[in-house]
């Protein structure tokens, strides 16, 4: 049996909404959507304006969960952390490191 190895990113909405945007498309998406991305075709989303979004994503091969654990950092506790300022040089020498490619910049309304 011969099986093909697929790159995908899939993003479960548990609670808020997004515009999810890849190759011209726009997708909406709120609560118990499944939005599943090609990980070779530029992607991003939008988080709508009512609450936070909250998804499970689930990318394959495995390998960005390094990226997001070294552009992120720890939450001091249980629930989602307040917006914060990006730093645009740690998160591009991040991304370099594990093989992302980030295009930007972000999209705007």
């Amino acid at each position: 049996m011969h099986r093909h190895q697929t790159e995908d990113e899939l993003f479960y909405v548990l609670s808020g909404t997004a515009e999810f945007r890849c190759a011209g498309e726009v997708l909406p998406a709120g609560p118990g959507d499944l939005v599943l991305l090609p990980v070779g075709l530029p992607h991003t989303f939008l988080v709508g304006p009512d609450e936070p979004l909250r998804t499970l994503q689930i990318t394959t091969p495995s390998g960005f969960e390094g990226f997001a654990a070294e552009a992120g950092e720890r939450a001091p506790e249980r629930r989602l952390p307040d917006p914060g300022p990006v730093d645009p040089a740690a998160l591009g020498h991040a991304a370099a490191r594990h093989g992302v490619e980030l295009l930007g910049p972000p999209p705007t309304r």
